[in-house]
């Protein structure tokens, strides 16, 4: 498993805000279970007291993602290793639940979860996978979706740089927009020039 495949956990949690729509989805140790997926063994030792802390990390990784929208790359790493440092993580050669084509073990690197609390596990594989992600390919490819009032986080894997948007609904809804936008003023400048065209007619006395 590549590291940067961690960096999902950082966009999972990110986006359990909507901050501009005033909604929050980490209210539960129920939800904080559910960001961990597949790793239920990490899961089931969520408690109450994990959602506050959640939510305290949440908020940092979500600077990082500002940081780099915003242009600021060393703002975003600064704070990426503010994260790295007060959540380190022991990484681990892993294979042993995994087969090559040849029944072999498939080596790869995996990050070990036995921190302190769960929060402390899941910080640190988010911000170690947020960090390989962007020393692999760049800061600019950490986003925050451009469609108002959505605002999630993504990480942009295109080829040419160049997505803008934290999903397909979230891109079609921005085009439409642009589109009704664009006819509105179509309409207005084409309803200011027919006024102009118009012969102005001088009151006369009888």
């Amino acid at each position: 498993m590549e590291l940067d495949h961690y960096s999902d956990y950082a966009v999972r949690l990110v986006n359990t805000e909507e901050p501009a729509r005033g909604k929050d989805a980490l209210t539960s140790v129920e939800a904080v279970r559910e960001l961990f997926g597949a790793n239920q063994q990490a899961a089931r030792r969520a408690t109450d007291a994990d959602v506050t802390r959640f939510r305290s990390v949440r908020g940092r990784l979500r600077a990082v993602f500002e940081g780099a929208e915003s242009g600021d790359e060393t703002l975003a790493v600064d704070l990426l290793n503010s994260l790295l440092l007060e959540f380190p993580v022991s990484p681990q050669i892993s294979g042993h639940d995994t087969r090559d084509q040849d029944g072999r073990p498939d080596w790869h690197m995996h990050l070990a979860d036995h921190p302190s609390n769960v929060t402390a596990g899941y910080a640190a594989i988010a911000a170690m996978g947020l960090a390989f992600h962007l020393t692999s390919h760049g800061v600019d490819r950490l986003g925050l979706c451009e469609a108002a009032p959505c605002r999630n986080a993504y990480l942009d894997t295109s080829t040419n740089r160049s997505r803008r948007y934290c999903s397909d609904r979230c891109a079609t809804r921005a085009n439409v927009a642009a589109y009704r936008a664009r006819k509105r003023e179509e309409a207005e400048r084409t309803g200011r020039t027919a006024e102009a065209a118009q012969p102005s007619t001088a009151a006369t006395d009888v």
